[in-house]
Parts: structure tokens; sequence; C-alpha cells
């Protein structure tokens, strides 16, 4: 059986709010995997990014995904703890990866 995949949109009029929220959305979401959809930001900057490694580090040891979609980032300066990519898409097929490399027990 699939595991869900559920998508969190940036909706807050401030981002302090919404990491804010975050804690409640993941802890609703434990058995989910889980994209954060920044990408409508455009001045989102690395230490805003840092800022999920901890949402990610916990929900990881769930065996779930969490994913942060974002643009206009340095990707190369990205910490290894978090999978942040440009698109939805490629959320998605992130996921799809980390499912499989789960499966097989990596």
């Amino acid at each position: 059986m699939a595991t869900k995949t559920q998508i969190i949109p940036y909706q807050e009029s401030s981002f302090p709010n919404f990491l804010s929220k975050l804690n409640s959305i993941c802890d609703e979401n434990k058995n989910n995997n889980l994209i954060v959809d920044l990408s409508e930001i455009d001045n989102l900057s690395l230490s805003d990014i840092k800022l999920f490694i901890d949402f990610s580090k916990e929900h990881q040891k769930l065996k779930k995904s969490f994913v942060i979609v974002a643009k206009n980032v340095d990707f190369n300066k990205i910490p290894v703890k978090l999978t942040v990519v440009p698109t939805l898409q490629e959320a998605k097929d992130s996921i799809e990866m980390e499912e499989i490399e789960r499966d097989l027990g990596f």
C-alpha cells in the first residue's frame, strides 16, 4: 500500500506564523510524506530553509519523507539533512525514490 503524501502550501501572512503552524501540521501527518511548498516565497533565504532541519529529522525518524519546494535558492548550499527541490513534480519524484529505497532496506 502506497503511503499518502500531504502537500503543505505556504498560505500565511508571515514566515514565523507558518513555522508555528507547521508543528501541528507535522503532528497530524506523522504517517504521511510531507511536501512543504515554499515556491511562492520570492525572498526565501538559506537561513529560512535551515529552520526546517528539525522538522525534517523528526519526520525521517518516522521513516517518512520531508521535501521542501523552493525557488531562487542556491541548492549547493542546502544542508545534506534537507531535501530541497525547485518544483512540485521533483518533490513527488524524490518521495517516490525515497519510498523505493526504504522498501529495499536502504
